[in-house]
């Protein structure tokens, strides 16, 4: 419709609006409202879905973790001229982050050095310029996953209450957060033609 809109979400990966229940944007593995024995579906991607338009600008970040990257995304976001979309985590008090809320910001910087969280931004004008318009902005995941998983409750209490499952939907998303960033390496490296 050529209007140019810009949306920031804030994901704390559940409905935070009615006290933490588990919805599509909840990941694998967590326990929440209505899935006290770990959500069993992965998340949905957001971004890829919004990527799929081909004219959206949409970026994934966290503020603690790259603070150029989410300046940088917010300026792309600001000066594209059309819809566009930044993903934000944005941890929660529901995700009972054991080092407590006033450490959120080391929160994201664990968050994206374990992989669990991506950073990227598209910007369609590249690809008008014969560019890439997907960039990846983290490294690969650096193999610490179970102790982040870990040092918050909404992964840790599942341990306790349901060991096995615990084990196979926290290995289920360690295997997606690896996963992810191979699909996410390989569109960074596709040619434009």
């Amino acid at each position: 419709m050529n209007e140019d809109i810009n949306i920031l979400v804030l994901d704390t990966e559940l409905y935070s609006n009615t006290g933490g229940q588990s919805s599509k944007a909840t990941p694998v593995g967590s326990i929440a409202k209505f899935a006290e024995s770990g959500k069993k579906t992965k998340k949905k991607d957001l971004g890829l879905i919004a990527m799929s338009y081909g004219y959206v600008y949409v970026a994934s970040v966290a503020m603690g973790a790259n603070k150029n990257q989410f300046m940088k995304a917010i300026k792309e976001a600001e000066s594209y001229h059309g819809p566009s979309i930044i993903i934000a985590y944005a941890p929660c008090i529901n995700h009972g982050i054991k080092a407590g809320m006033g450490k959120t910001q080391e929160e994201e910087k664990r968050a994206v050095e374990s992989g669990y969280w991506p950073l990227y931004r598209f910007d369609p004008r590249l690809a008008a310029e014969g560019k890439n318009p997907f960039q990846l902005d983290y490294q690969p995941p650096n193999g610490t996953i179970h102790d982040f998983l870990m040092g918050e409750v909404r992964y840790a209490a599942l341990v306790k209450t349901f060991p096995e499952e615990a084990s196979k939907l926290h290995k289920q998303l360690e295997d997606g957060t690896i996963s992810r960033y191979k699909s996410y390496k390989n569109m960074a490296e596709q040619k434009t033609e």
